[in-house]
């Protein structure tokens, strides 16, 4: 692969986005937005869907060990557990997603505060209408390219509610900066490990990951079905052991690629050992992405970076475009006429 193949394929140019990741990271954290603080809260839901759902997972797997309860919803309904105490986080980059917005409306009709994050559209005017506190972020390309605007930006904002060091936020905007010199554009080399990564998956893969790293596993998922337009699946590197584990006893052609984290706890890593040793003993190739060492926020979009691109490389490599995806737009086409 060449440059001139991202440029012929990639016709939108989705891949200078992610080649901009690390400072559109810096830039929407450093921006002067209107902070939001609510007292109280001890229960947060994220309703989003697709690309804007990856945002609530990620900062779901952040708050995973403090003393707030975390609900991701994709989907209409709100939990039934919502109450004064619940703040609800409304994300739709688009601010089109009707799941969402049903959302927002369902919130009033409760007890718990809402709130909404968007580049426009729908979700805003609902918003200001039902005077919602809301922030416009910018998209970039797309909603699944506008990860680190929309992700840093409320991060920013919520500064005040999210229990999220500084350092915390200085140490994944600079490891960004380091993987990008491996992942991007410009190091089309045999070292770049999204593109080595984009060779080995084909039609069908399976995705391994550890309990923390999930969010990373899912929209790595998500990226493959979008940008490569690939089937693939999502197991948890323990719970498989109970039953994901048995397919492999039959040959097939699907690729396993193995999530890791560099601390994963002992028991896991175990697990990792066994599952490694049982695909060499069944002669499967698979292959392991390892995250950075750190914290989890900069564990999780340091790995998106080098999945999410990789599925750009993937659909280039088949000679594909990455960003149509027409199979959702007939989806949103028929529901708009059943409205």
């Amino acid at each position: 692969m060449n440059i001139n193949d991202l440029e012929k394929f990639d016709a939108k140019k989705m891949y200078k986005e992610y080649d901009r990741w690390p400072e559109i990271a810096q830039d929407s954290f450093e921006k002067k937005f209107e902070k939001f603080d609510a007292k109280d809260i001890d229960h947060i839901v994220f309703a989003g869907m697709g690309g804007s759902g990856s945002i609530g997972d990620t900062i779901g797997s952040i708050l995973s060990k403090e003393d707030i309860h975390v609900s991701n919803v994709k989907g209409y309904l709100l939990p039934k557990t919502v109450d004064s105490k619940t703040l609800v986080i409304a994300t739709s980059v688009s601010g089109k997603t009707m799941e969402t917005i049903e959302i927002l409306k369902n919130v009033k009709k409760s007890s718990a505060t809402a709130i909404g994050f968007s580049a426009g559209g729908i979700l805003e005017q609902y918003c200001i209408n039902e005077n919602i506190f809301f922030q416009k972020i910018p998209m970039f390309h797309s909603p699944r390219a506008s990860f680190t605007s929309f992700l840093f930006s409320i991060l920013n904002i919520l500064e005040p509610i999210l229990p999220i060091k500084q350092n915390d936020i200085n140490e994944t905007i600079s490891s960004l900066k380091e993987t990008r010199k491996n992942i991007f554009s410009e190091n089309l080399s045999d070292e770049n490990k999204s593109l080595d990564l984009a060779k080995f998956v084909n039609d069908v893969t399976c995705i391994y990951h550890a309990a923390g790293l999930q969010a990373s596993a899912v929209r790595f998922k998500n990226s493959l079905q979008e940008n490569a337009k690939i089937h693939c699946m999502v197991e948890d590197v323990i719970e498989s052991s109970h039953n994901g584990i048995v397919p492999w006893e039959i040959h097939s052609n699907v690729k396993p690629v193995l999530i890791q984290g560099k601390d994963d706890h002992v028991k896991t890593s175990l697990r990792w050992k066994i599952l490694k040793e049982f695909f060499e003993m069944k002669k499967i190739d698979f292959k392991v992405i390892e995250s950075v060492e750190g914290n989890i926020l900069s564990k999780i979009t340091n790995l998106i970076y080098l999945l999410d691109y990789s599925t750009i490389y993937s659909a280039i490599l088949k000679n594909i475009d990455p960003s149509p995806v027409i199979s959702i737009d007939f989806i949103k086409n028929k529901l708009k006429m059943q409205e």
